[in-house]
């Protein structure tokens, strides 16, 4: 999936992490862990050379598609993917309930 013309985000099953590629180089990536259908989004994080480029929303856009995608819930515990749900509603959905 492209992200911006030189930025691309693919899924790392290997290392459970979603990733941003500025050419070869991942730029940032968010990590996941999959248990009992539900995504649990713990941490994301962009290479400090990389920040202030807007790189996180797409990563996250990604993510959460590829979540709805594979019919899964999400819980969002890095801070950042919570803010961005709660930014765009339409991912309010994916939200798995609290215990």
């Amino acid at each position: 999936m492209s992200a911006t013309p030189e930025s691309t985000v693919r899924k790392n099953e290997a290392e459970g992490q979603y990733e941003i590629l500025i050419g070869d180089e991942v730029a940032g990536y968010a990590t996941y862990t999959d248990q009992d259908g539900v995504r649990d989004l713990p941490h994301t994080v962009v290479d400090p050379k990389f920040r202030g480029q807007g790189l996180s929303k797409p990563l996250m856009k990604y993510a959460l598609d590829d979540a709805r995608a594979d019919g899964m819930l999400v819980t969002p515990t890095c801070p950042a993917v919570e803010r961005y749900i709660e930014s765009n509603p339409e991912y309010a959905d994916l939200v798995a309930a609290e215990d």
